[in-house]
């Protein structure tokens, strides 16, 4: 419960900017975290913007104060935060959004929109004949009202799911790209800076092992998957980091997470923290195994091959990156050795294939940032500062689990 209280806003008496304009940012959980601090960091050294932020209330919701405090910010009770008045507010989940007092940006938080709607009694529908959540009216209205001030998209192909499924919300909608996408792009020249921060040497491969959370992941089978990995991958030629999604550490713990995978890591697995930058890890990667969360699809961004652990095609919308990687990557086979599969991935790598997935993501590359911040300024009804927003690249990770640093890494953020 503390987690959601969080501390008091200050009295704006004593305030040296006391009429700045107002933004709330609703972290609902450390993965919607993640995607808005690439959005709020768009406005954060305008002075005539104080930037507040609250933890809404949510069942993964574990985590996300413990994001915000190691960014340094402080965290509005989100009963405070609901009573009061805002100039703008930006969400990148929709529970409670509608207490929310301001205009308000809804971004979305993965690749693409991967995940079919599972509420509302439509899960045993075809995929053809579901909505994904973000794109439904169940997640973007309240009472026959649309509640967000403006939808944020990444692509062009969303404003004609959402003319599908949520008609009363296309005026508010706005295409403005993918974060992350951008992000990556930006962070593959410095690919061998961060091979160095993760402390990999020149002849080690890095094999990512990415899960997505909910019963149909990946994760639920690593008890196979990563024992035979690490047996069957010879140490001096590979390192195996696991990227797990953040609901899967809010939804069990820190503490069973690293229990269930404590034999894997003491024969060499390396954890990613959470909290993590995973889009260092993705730039470095040599090779991909996963599912069909977000991670895998922006794989594809890279030049790593990937493997695909499971589809769950009933759960996967048809039209999504995650449902075109299904096509173009190689499915992993338990009964055929795993080194021989990745040389297969490797192969068989179609760059012009992964690119057509990569397109998928976002409309706009290489723009986000620009979109982004003229969208936030015309809500706020602000000039925008006068100067172009930059894409930075992802910083510099530290050494994986059990890794030793490399002297002398260093690059962007270090």
């Amino acid at each position: 419960m503390s987690a959601i209280l969080g501390s008091p806003e200050p009295d704006r008496r004593w305030l040296t900017l006391p009429d700045c304009k107002r933004v709330l940012v609703v972290v609902h959980t450390v993965t919607y975290g993640q995607r808005l601090r690439d959005v709020f960091s768009l406005m954060e050294g305008d002075l005539r913007i104080q930037v507040t932020f609250t933890v809404a209330p949510h069942a993964l919701g574990e985590g996300a104060a413990r994001f915000l405090r190691d960014l340094g910010v402080a965290v509005l009770p989100w009963r405070a935060a609901v009573r009061e008045e805002f100039d703008l507010a930006l969400a990148a989940g929709s529970r409670g959004i509608e207490k929310v007092r301001g205009p308000l940006i809804r971004l979305s938080h993965g690749a693409g929109h991967i995940k079919l709607l599972r509420e509302g009694g439509r899960t045993s529908a075809p995929a053809a004949e579901r909505p994904t959540g973000m794109l439904s009216r169940e997640y973007l209205t309240r009472d026959g009202r649309v509640v967000p001030a403006a939808v944020a998209l990444a692509h062009d192909r969303d404003l004609a799911e959402l003319t599908r499924w949520c008609p009363e919300a296309v005026p508010v909608a706005t295409v403005v790209g993918d974060p992350c996408y951008d992000r990556i792009v930006a962070s593959l020249p410095h690919r061998e800076a961060y091979r160095r921060g993760l402390g990999l040497s020149d002849r080690q491969q890095l094999v990512a092992v990415t899960t997505t959370w909910g019963p149909s992941s990946s994760f639920g089978r690593f008890d196979a998957l990563l024992p035979r990995l690490l047996s069957e991958l010879p140490p001096d030629r590979y390192r195996v980091a696991a990227l797990v999604h953040p609901n899967v550490w809010a939804g069990h713990g820190d503490r069973q997470i690293r229990a269930w995978l404590a034999s894997c890591r003491a024969r060499g697995l390396a954890l990613v923290p959470p909290e993590a930058d995973w889009r260092a890890v993705l730039v470095a990667a040599d090779k991909v195994i996963g599912d069909h969360g977000s991670l895998t699809s922006y794989a594809t961004v890279t030049r790593a091959p990937v493997l695909l652990a499971r589809f769950p095609e009933r759960e996967v919308h048809p039209a999504s990156p995650a449902a075109a990687l299904a096509l173009a990557a190689p499915a992993l086979s338990p009964l055929h050795p795993l080194e021989g599969q990745l040389r297969y991935a490797a192969t068989e790598y179609r760059r012009r294939e992964y690119a057509r997935v990569a397109a998928l993501l976002s409309s706009e590359p290489g723009r986000f940032n620009r979109r982004m911040r003229a969208l936030m300024y015309r809500l706020l009804g602000l000039g925008q500062p006068a100067y172009a927003p930059v894409t930075e690249p992802a910083e510099v990770p530290p050494p994986l689990d059990g890794g030793v640093p490399v002297p002398g890494a260093a690059g962007p953020g270090a």
